[in-house]
């Protein structure tokens, strides 16, 4: 079978809610609320985000606060759960009942210009009870004023559900707005976007470190499909190639502590999966000629992967120990089955499905069972990839020629797309949380 048919044709978790509890003496006790989010007809939490305040001008709307205070907005909202009350509804002031607005949170912002630099307090307000939950205070350059607010927003995230947000992370895909396909980095709400690659040709399969630090991709700019890194911590992104043996040198998975890759390379004929260090030098063959191995991603423990393989025919999703023992098949439904993503959490595997309405996203117990089928809808839906905080994946839709990068829940709901860019976006590798303080 040709390796194209093994890659991209184009390329009930619960919400806890943490009750504050007053008396020093409960030693901050909480009280657990489990709600299915996944449910369509459940409610959403309600935040108020009114416009930030120049604590000098009080008296003032500055087109500043409006947007530090939209940006917050739009981070809490990204994470599926929490719907925003509009601050034109009330004005956008910050002295409101926001019990009689409906809200069951507040966030309040306040900034002082200092120059330079800039001096952000933010504030965390539980209505029901008026209390503050919580409050950061940030003193940095203007220019940081968006790691503030995310890095607040995800602490907020935190607070109500005890899992870290995920709007300070990234999002790693190929677009052809250039005429060529090209790596692009994009932070989750999709307003950072940059271009890492300008080869001017073919560039595909970008696999970001976990440690953020660097990003590999395979080009075919030099007529070979060669595998690249680039290092985001050198002076202008160094780029440097780090195998360019003969055939594939293809879509690498980083071990958990960004150390080593396992990559597929065909220099002996067939494709199978090696462990490289990152100067190129191969540490190990995991796979010896058992079919056509790629698509490799680690467990988060790092002790295992799954990957692609069709030695038993049909492509099919396989797990197997980092020695290259005790090899697991994983999915017997479907006859092609492609590029799987085993979760942060540890706890499933999602991957592409081809079935007879096409190509879907699936996911499976990363330890064996039935398989979920997470989309329905018409288009072809590939290459997944999921959140940090298990909770969400990206993927590729594409319909009528037209390919977008979109998420739903892990549980298959809220669909939406991400962004909007010229030309197609494909393949999308989500990033870990950046450490911006």
């Amino acid at each position: 079978m040709p390796i194209r048919n093994l890659l991209p044709s184009t390329f009930i978790f619960c919400l806890v809610i943490l009750a504050c509890c007053t008396p020093a003496s409960l030693c901050r006790a909480r009280q657990v609320i489990d709600i299915d989010i996944t449910d369509a007809t459940i409610k959403k939490i309600n935040f108020a985000v009114p416009y930030f305040v120049d604590k000098n001008k009080p008296e003032q709307v500055h087109e500043v606060g409006q947007s530090m205070a939209d940006l917050l907005a739009r981070g809490l909202e990204f994470h599926g759960f929490i719907n925003i009350i509009a601050p034109e509804e009330y004005g956008g002031g910050q002295e409101q009942n926001w019990r009689m607005l409906g809200a069951d949170y507040a966030v309040l912002g306040k900034y002082v210009n200092e120059g330079a630099r800039l001096v952000l307090e933010l504030r965390l307000i539980e209505t029901n009870s008026g209390r503050m939950l919580m409050g950061k205070r940030f003193r940095d350059t203007w220019p940081k004023k968006r790691q503030m607010i995310l890095k607040f927003c995800d602490e907020v995230i935190y607070k109500i559900t005890g899992k870290q947000g995920i709007s300070s992370s990234e999002i790693a895909f190929v677009s052809d707005g250039t005429g060529h396909k090209e790596i692009y980095l994009a932070d989750a709400l999709g307003d950072d976007i940059r271009q890492v690659t300008r080869h001017g040709h073919l560039a595909i399969t970008p696999r970001l470190s976990p440690d953020n630090s660097k990003l590999t991709y395979t080009s075919y700019h030099k007529g070979n499909a060669n595998l690249y890194l680039v290092d985001f911590k050198k002076s202008s992104h160094l780029t440097r190639a780090i195998s360019r043996r003969k055939g594939i040198n293809y879509a690498p998975a980083w071990a958990p502590d960004s150390s080593y890759l396992v990559v597929t390379l065909s220099k002996d004929g067939n494709p199978d999966l090696y462990k490289m260090r990152l100067d190129g030098t191969i540490i190990k063959r995991l796979t010896v000629n058992a079919g056509i191995n790629v698509s490799p991603t680690f467990s988060p423990d790092g002790s295992q992967i799954a990957f692609v393989s069709d030695r038993s025919g049909d492509p099919q999703i396989y797990t197997m120990d980092l020695d290259g023992n005790r090899t697991k098949r994983l999915t017997y439904q479907g006859n092609e089955n492609t590029t799987p993503s085993w979760s942060p959490d540890g706890e499933w595997i999602t991957y592409t499905g081809r079935g007879d309405d096409g190509y879907q996203i699936y996911k499976i117990k990363a330890a064996g069972g039935t398989p979920i089928q997470l989309t329905a809808s018409w288009g072809s839906h590939e290459s997944p990839t999921w959140s940090p905080d298990s909770r969400q994946i990206a993927f590729t839709r594409t319909r009528n020629g037209e390919s977008r990068l979109c998420t739903i829940t892990s549980d298959g709901q809220w669909l939406r797309q991400l962004f909007v860019l010229n030309g197609n976006q494909t393949s999308p590798q989500w990033s870990q949380r950046l450490n911006f303080y």
